[in-house]
């Protein structure tokens, strides 16, 4: 995912309080039409699309574990491993945090 001028936007307030008077989204032509709010500075508009940027990328290693760990019937496994004393959830769980590590 690549974040962009409205994503930064949309989440400093609600309803739509800004547009763009041409087609081209670039900050030259986003214009203000809720007066309660400023317009912000190119500069804290781009910083702001770089700082979700940077919360995405760096969630990259948990949206990997979450694709596998989707795919494990992981209560069976559970109530297999309690009824056969084996620790096959566990170990596969553990596999799958060596594969995809925090940062």
């Amino acid at each position: 995912m690549t974040y962009i001028f409205e994503d930064y936007l949309s989440q400093l307030h609600h309803g739509q309080w800004f547009n763009f008077n041409h087609k081209e989204h670039i900050y030259s032509n986003l214009t203000i039409l809720d007066t309660q709010y400023t317009k912000p500075t190119e500069q804290e508009c781009i910083d702001g699309v770089a700082a979700l940027q940077l919360e995405y990328d760096s969630q990259e290693y948990a949206r990997n574990r979450k694709r596998e760990y989707d795919q494990l019937n992981q209560f069976e496994m559970q109530f297999d491993d309690d009824r056969d004393s084996t620790t096959t959830w566990v170990d596969t769980i553990n596999e799958i945090k060596g594969r995809h590590p925090k940062p």
